[in-house]
Protein backbone atom coordinates (compact mmCIF):
# COMPACT_ATOMS: atom_id res chain seq x y z
CA UNK A 1 0.00 0.00 0.00
CA UNK A 2 1.40 3.37 -1.04
CA UNK A 3 -1.15 5.60 0.68
CA UNK A 4 -3.96 5.28 3.20
CA UNK A 5 -7.10 6.81 1.66
CA UNK A 6 -9.49 7.26 4.54
CA UNK A 7 -13.27 7.19 4.72
CA UNK A 8 -14.69 8.28 8.09
CA UNK A 9 -17.85 7.16 9.88
CA UNK A 10 -18.94 9.81 12.36
CA UNK A 11 -18.57 13.55 12.71
CA UNK A 12 -17.85 14.12 16.41
CA UNK A 13 -14.99 15.84 18.18
CA UNK A 14 -12.73 12.77 18.13
CA UNK A 15 -13.06 12.56 14.32
CA UNK A 16 -11.80 16.12 14.00
CA UNK A 17 -8.87 15.36 16.31
CA UNK A 18 -7.91 12.41 14.10
CA UNK A 19 -8.32 14.43 10.90
CA UNK A 20 -6.19 17.25 12.29
CA UNK A 21 -3.42 14.66 12.66
CA UNK A 22 -4.13 13.19 9.20
CA UNK A 23 -3.63 16.64 7.68
CA UNK A 24 -0.11 16.74 9.19
CA UNK A 25 0.96 13.26 8.12
CA UNK A 26 2.39 12.10 4.81
CA UNK A 27 1.06 8.82 3.42
CA UNK A 28 -2.53 9.24 4.63
CA UNK A 29 -5.31 11.42 3.23
CA UNK A 30 -9.03 11.93 3.76
CA UNK A 31 -11.00 10.63 0.79
CA UNK A 32 -14.63 10.61 1.97
CA UNK A 33 -16.87 11.15 4.98
CA UNK A 34 -20.07 9.43 6.03
CA UNK A 35 -22.73 10.93 8.27
CA UNK A 36 -26.44 10.28 8.67
CA UNK A 37 -26.79 14.06 8.45
CA UNK A 38 -25.83 15.47 5.05
CA UNK A 39 -25.34 18.89 6.64
CA UNK A 40 -22.87 17.56 9.23
CA UNK A 41 -21.08 15.50 6.60
CA UNK A 42 -20.71 18.46 4.26
CA UNK A 43 -19.34 20.67 7.04
CA UNK A 44 -16.76 18.04 7.97
CA UNK A 45 -15.80 17.49 4.33
CA UNK A 46 -15.41 21.21 3.75
CA UNK A 47 -13.26 21.62 6.85
CA UNK A 48 -10.85 18.83 5.90
CA UNK A 49 -10.98 18.70 2.12
CA UNK A 50 -12.83 15.41 1.60
CA UNK A 51 -13.74 14.71 -1.99
CA UNK A 52 -17.03 12.95 -1.23
CA UNK A 53 -19.84 12.95 1.33
CA UNK A 54 -22.03 9.89 1.88
CA UNK A 55 -25.25 9.43 3.82
CA UNK A 56 -25.49 5.78 2.70
CA UNK A 57 -23.00 3.52 4.46
CA UNK A 58 -23.07 0.91 1.68
CA UNK A 59 -22.08 3.61 -0.81
CA UNK A 60 -19.03 4.44 1.31
CA UNK A 61 -18.06 0.76 1.47
CA UNK A 62 -18.47 0.48 -2.32
CA UNK A 63 -16.13 3.42 -3.01
CA UNK A 64 -13.01 1.86 -4.58
CA UNK A 65 -10.93 4.94 -3.83
CA UNK A 66 -11.38 4.35 -0.07
CA UNK A 67 -9.01 1.68 1.25
CA UNK A 68 -9.35 2.39 4.98
CA UNK A 69 -12.49 3.06 7.01
CA UNK A 70 -12.29 4.89 10.34
CA UNK A 71 -15.16 3.84 12.62
CA UNK A 72 -16.00 6.55 15.17
CA UNK A 73 -19.73 6.04 15.61
CA UNK A 74 -21.52 5.40 18.94
CA UNK A 75 -19.91 2.51 20.85
CA UNK A 76 -22.66 -0.01 20.18
CA UNK A 77 -22.20 0.33 16.40
CA UNK A 78 -18.46 -0.34 16.28
CA UNK A 79 -18.67 -4.12 15.88
CA UNK A 80 -21.34 -4.15 13.18
CA UNK A 81 -19.82 -1.34 11.13
CA UNK A 82 -16.27 -2.67 11.39
CA UNK A 83 -17.48 -6.10 10.29
CA UNK A 84 -19.37 -4.66 7.32
CA UNK A 85 -16.30 -2.69 6.29
CA UNK A 86 -14.08 -5.78 6.45
CA UNK A 87 -16.58 -7.82 4.47
CA UNK A 88 -16.54 -5.04 1.85
CA UNK A 89 -12.77 -5.43 1.57
CA UNK A 90 -11.81 -2.31 3.52
CA UNK A 91 -9.06 -2.04 6.09
CA UNK A 92 -10.42 -0.70 9.39
CA UNK A 93 -9.28 1.74 12.06
CA UNK A 94 -11.78 1.48 14.94
CA UNK A 95 -12.15 3.99 17.74
CA UNK A 96 -12.05 2.86 21.36
CA UNK A 97 -13.73 1.08 23.12
CA UNK A 98 -13.51 -1.02 19.92
CA UNK A 99 -16.28 -3.49 20.83
CA UNK A 100 -18.44 -4.31 23.84
CA UNK A 101 -17.33 -7.97 23.98
CA UNK A 102 -13.97 -9.73 23.75
CA UNK A 103 -15.44 -12.37 21.43
CA UNK A 104 -16.35 -9.63 18.97
CA UNK A 105 -12.74 -8.41 18.91
CA UNK A 106 -11.47 -11.91 18.22
CA UNK A 107 -14.09 -12.49 15.52
CA UNK A 108 -13.15 -9.28 13.72
CA UNK A 109 -9.44 -10.07 14.07
CA UNK A 110 -9.97 -13.50 12.50
CA UNK A 111 -12.01 -11.98 9.67
CA UNK A 112 -9.33 -9.37 8.94
CA UNK A 113 -6.63 -12.04 9.01
CA UNK A 114 -8.55 -14.30 6.63
CA UNK A 115 -9.02 -11.45 4.16
CA UNK A 116 -5.53 -10.02 4.45
CA UNK A 117 -6.78 -6.71 5.82
CA UNK A 118 -5.56 -4.38 8.54
CA UNK A 119 -7.69 -4.04 11.68
CA UNK A 120 -6.34 -1.33 13.98
CA UNK A 121 -7.37 -0.21 17.46
CA UNK A 122 -7.41 3.59 17.58
CA UNK A 123 -6.40 3.88 21.25
CA UNK A 124 -3.44 6.30 21.10
CA UNK A 125 -1.55 4.91 24.13
CA UNK A 126 0.44 2.20 22.37
CA UNK A 127 1.67 4.70 19.76
CA UNK A 128 3.01 7.25 22.26
CA UNK A 129 6.81 7.54 22.55
CA UNK A 130 6.45 8.30 26.27
CA UNK A 131 4.56 5.05 26.79
CA UNK A 132 7.62 3.19 25.54
CA UNK A 133 9.70 5.26 27.96
CA UNK A 134 7.50 4.02 30.81
CA UNK A 135 8.09 0.43 29.74
CA UNK A 136 11.84 0.98 29.55
CA UNK A 137 12.05 2.66 32.97
CA UNK A 138 10.05 0.09 34.95
CA UNK A 139 13.10 -2.01 35.98
CA UNK A 140 14.62 1.05 37.71
CA UNK A 141 11.93 1.17 40.40
CA UNK A 142 12.29 -2.44 41.50
CA UNK A 143 9.55 -4.88 42.38
CA UNK A 144 6.14 -3.34 41.69
CA UNK A 145 3.65 -2.97 44.52
CA UNK A 146 1.06 -0.34 43.57
CA UNK A 147 -0.24 1.37 40.42
CA UNK A 148 -2.64 4.31 40.65
CA UNK A 149 -4.32 5.68 37.53
CA UNK A 150 -6.74 8.59 37.52
CA UNK A 151 -8.56 10.10 34.56
CA UNK A 152 -11.50 12.26 35.59
CA UNK A 153 -13.05 14.80 33.25
CA UNK A 154 -16.47 16.34 33.84
CA UNK A 155 -18.67 15.84 30.80
CA UNK A 156 -20.98 18.60 29.62
CA UNK A 157 -23.37 15.81 28.69
CA UNK A 158 -23.62 14.84 32.34
CA UNK A 159 -25.57 18.07 32.75
CA UNK A 160 -28.08 16.59 30.30
CA UNK A 161 -28.31 13.50 32.52
CA UNK A 162 -29.01 15.68 35.54
CA UNK A 163 -31.72 17.39 33.47
CA UNK A 164 -33.42 14.03 32.87
CA UNK A 165 -32.08 13.31 29.37
CA UNK A 166 -30.16 10.26 28.11
CA UNK A 167 -27.30 11.23 25.77
CA UNK A 168 -25.61 8.35 23.92
CA UNK A 169 -22.45 8.49 26.01
CA UNK A 170 -24.53 7.75 29.14
CA UNK A 171 -26.95 5.34 27.47
CA UNK A 172 -26.51 1.56 28.09
CA UNK A 173 -28.40 0.92 24.84
CA UNK A 174 -25.45 2.52 23.03
CA UNK A 175 -22.83 0.78 25.22
CA UNK A 176 -22.19 4.06 27.01
CA UNK A 177 -20.69 4.79 30.39
CA UNK A 178 -17.47 5.88 32.01
CA UNK A 179 -15.74 2.50 31.85
CA UNK A 180 -16.29 2.37 28.09
CA UNK A 181 -14.89 5.87 27.69
CA UNK A 182 -12.67 7.65 30.22
CA UNK A 183 -11.63 4.65 32.33
CA UNK A 184 -10.94 2.55 29.23
CA UNK A 185 -7.61 4.38 28.91
CA UNK A 186 -6.57 3.38 32.43
CA UNK A 187 -7.39 -0.28 31.90
CA UNK A 188 -5.68 -0.29 28.51
CA UNK A 189 -2.55 1.31 29.99
CA UNK A 190 -2.22 -1.44 32.60
CA UNK A 191 -3.02 -4.39 30.35
CA UNK A 192 -0.64 -3.10 27.67
CA UNK A 193 2.15 -2.80 30.26
CA UNK A 194 1.53 -5.78 32.53
CA UNK A 195 -0.70 -8.18 30.61
CA UNK A 196 -4.03 -9.63 31.60
CA UNK A 197 -4.72 -9.37 35.36
CA UNK A 198 -5.52 -12.31 37.60
CA UNK A 199 -8.65 -10.56 38.83
CA UNK A 200 -10.63 -7.43 37.95
CA UNK A 201 -13.41 -5.88 40.01
CA UNK A 202 -15.34 -2.72 39.15
CA UNK A 203 -17.05 -0.46 41.68
CA UNK A 204 -19.25 1.96 39.72
CA UNK A 205 -21.33 5.01 40.54
CA UNK A 206 -24.45 4.45 38.44
CA UNK A 207 -26.34 7.50 37.21
CA UNK A 208 -30.12 7.75 36.52
CA UNK A 209 -29.73 6.48 32.94
CA UNK A 210 -28.39 3.13 34.22
CA UNK A 211 -24.85 3.79 32.98
CA UNK A 212 -21.80 4.30 35.18
CA UNK A 213 -20.89 7.97 35.39
CA UNK A 214 -17.74 7.20 37.41
CA UNK A 215 -16.07 4.29 39.16
CA UNK A 216 -12.96 2.49 40.29
CA UNK A 217 -11.57 -0.67 38.68
CA UNK A 218 -9.19 -2.78 40.76
CA UNK A 219 -6.81 -5.03 38.83
CA UNK A 220 -4.83 -7.65 40.75
CA UNK A 221 -1.55 -9.01 39.41
CA UNK A 222 0.94 -11.37 41.04
CA UNK A 223 2.58 -9.25 43.75
CA UNK A 224 0.93 -5.91 43.01
CA UNK A 225 -2.42 -4.22 42.55
CA UNK A 226 -3.67 -1.46 40.21
CA UNK A 227 -6.37 1.11 40.88
CA UNK A 228 -8.07 2.65 37.84
CA UNK A 229 -10.22 5.66 38.70
CA UNK A 230 -12.34 7.23 35.99
CA UNK A 231 -15.11 9.82 36.10
CA UNK A 232 -17.34 11.83 33.81
CA UNK A 233 -19.19 13.39 36.74
CA UNK A 234 -16.17 14.96 38.51
CA UNK A 235 -12.82 16.47 37.60
CA UNK A 236 -9.40 16.34 39.18
CA UNK A 237 -5.68 15.89 38.62
CA UNK A 238 -5.09 13.25 35.95
CA UNK A 239 -1.94 11.21 36.43
CA UNK A 240 -0.48 7.74 36.82
CA UNK A 241 1.85 6.70 39.63
CA UNK A 242 3.65 3.35 39.47
CA UNK A 243 5.27 2.50 42.79
CA UNK A 244 8.03 -0.03 43.28
CA UNK A 245 10.30 -0.99 46.15
CA UNK A 246 13.14 1.19 44.78
CA UNK A 247 11.22 4.21 43.53
CA UNK A 248 8.30 5.38 41.46
CA UNK A 249 7.25 6.62 38.04
CA UNK A 250 4.94 9.60 37.81
CA UNK A 251 3.16 10.04 34.48
CA UNK A 252 1.76 13.48 33.81
CA UNK A 253 -1.64 13.94 32.16
CA UNK A 254 -2.65 10.36 32.89
CA UNK A 255 -2.86 7.17 30.86
CA UNK A 256 -4.46 8.73 27.81
CA UNK A 257 -1.82 11.41 27.19
CA UNK A 258 1.37 10.27 28.95
CA UNK A 259 2.62 13.85 28.59
CA UNK A 260 5.88 13.27 30.51
CA UNK A 261 7.50 10.63 32.72
CA UNK A 262 9.25 11.40 36.02
CA UNK A 263 11.50 8.63 37.37
CA UNK A 264 12.27 9.00 41.07
CA UNK A 265 14.65 6.66 42.93
CA UNK A 266 17.01 6.97 45.88
CA UNK A 267 19.70 7.91 43.37
CA UNK A 268 17.83 10.96 42.17
CA UNK A 269 15.19 12.10 39.72
CA UNK A 270 15.01 12.05 35.92
CA UNK A 271 12.40 13.73 33.69
CA UNK A 272 11.67 12.14 30.30
CA UNK A 273 9.58 13.60 27.51
CA UNK A 274 9.83 12.19 23.99
CA UNK A 275 6.64 13.96 22.90
CA UNK A 276 7.46 17.59 22.14
CA UNK A 277 4.16 17.85 20.28
CA UNK A 278 1.22 17.90 22.74
CA UNK A 279 -1.18 16.26 20.26
CA UNK A 280 -1.41 12.55 21.15
CA UNK A 281 -3.43 11.79 18.01
CA UNK A 282 -0.55 13.09 15.92
CA UNK A 283 1.69 10.32 17.29
CA UNK A 284 -1.05 7.77 16.74
CA UNK A 285 -1.61 8.69 13.10
CA UNK A 286 2.12 9.04 12.44
CA UNK A 287 2.78 5.64 14.00
CA UNK A 288 0.01 3.64 12.38
CA UNK A 289 0.65 5.21 8.96
CA UNK A 290 4.31 4.24 9.13
CA UNK A 291 3.49 0.66 10.18
CA UNK A 292 0.87 0.23 7.45
CA UNK A 293 3.11 1.60 4.69
CA UNK A 294 5.93 -0.64 5.97
CA UNK A 295 3.57 -3.63 5.87
CA UNK A 296 4.16 -4.47 9.56
CA UNK A 297 1.09 -6.63 10.22
CA UNK A 298 2.66 -8.27 13.27
CA UNK A 299 2.65 -4.95 15.14
CA UNK A 300 -1.11 -4.69 14.74
CA UNK A 301 -1.66 -8.34 15.63
CA UNK A 302 0.13 -7.73 18.93
CA UNK A 303 -1.95 -4.64 19.60
CA UNK A 304 -5.20 -6.47 18.83
CA UNK A 305 -4.28 -9.21 21.30
CA UNK A 306 -3.97 -6.50 23.96
CA UNK A 307 -7.29 -4.99 22.87
CA UNK A 308 -9.07 -8.33 23.18
CA UNK A 309 -7.77 -8.71 26.74
CA UNK A 310 -8.78 -5.14 27.62
CA UNK A 311 -12.31 -5.62 26.29
CA UNK A 312 -12.60 -8.99 28.07
CA UNK A 313 -11.56 -7.46 31.40
CA UNK A 314 -13.97 -4.55 31.02
CA UNK A 315 -16.86 -6.70 29.82
CA UNK A 316 -16.63 -9.24 32.63
CA UNK A 317 -16.10 -6.74 35.42
CA UNK A 318 -18.95 -4.41 34.36
CA UNK A 319 -21.35 -7.35 34.06
CA UNK A 320 -20.41 -8.51 37.56
CA UNK A 321 -21.08 -4.94 38.70
CA UNK A 322 -24.58 -5.19 37.23
CA UNK A 323 -24.02 -2.99 34.17
CA UNK A 324 -25.39 -4.63 31.05
CA UNK A 325 -25.98 -3.38 27.55
CA UNK A 326 -28.82 -4.07 25.11
CA UNK A 327 -29.04 -7.76 24.22
CA UNK A 328 -26.77 -8.97 27.06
Amino acid sequence: MNEIRLGTIGSGVIVRSILDAVARTEGIALEAVYSRSAEKGEKLAAAYGAKKVYTDLDALFADEAVNFVYVASPNSLHYEQAKRALLAGKNVLCEKPFCAAGEQVRELAALAEARGLYLIDATPTAFLPNFEAVREQLPRIGRLRLVQCSYCQYSSRYDQVLAGETPNIFNPAFAGGCLQDINYYNVYFNVALFGRPEEAVYYPNVCPTGADSSGIMVLRYPGFVCECTGAKDTWGVNAVQIQGEKGYLYIENGANGVAAVRVVTRDGEVQINRQPDPDRWYYEIQGLTRLVLDGDRDAFRRRLAVTADVVDVIERSRKRAGIRFAGE
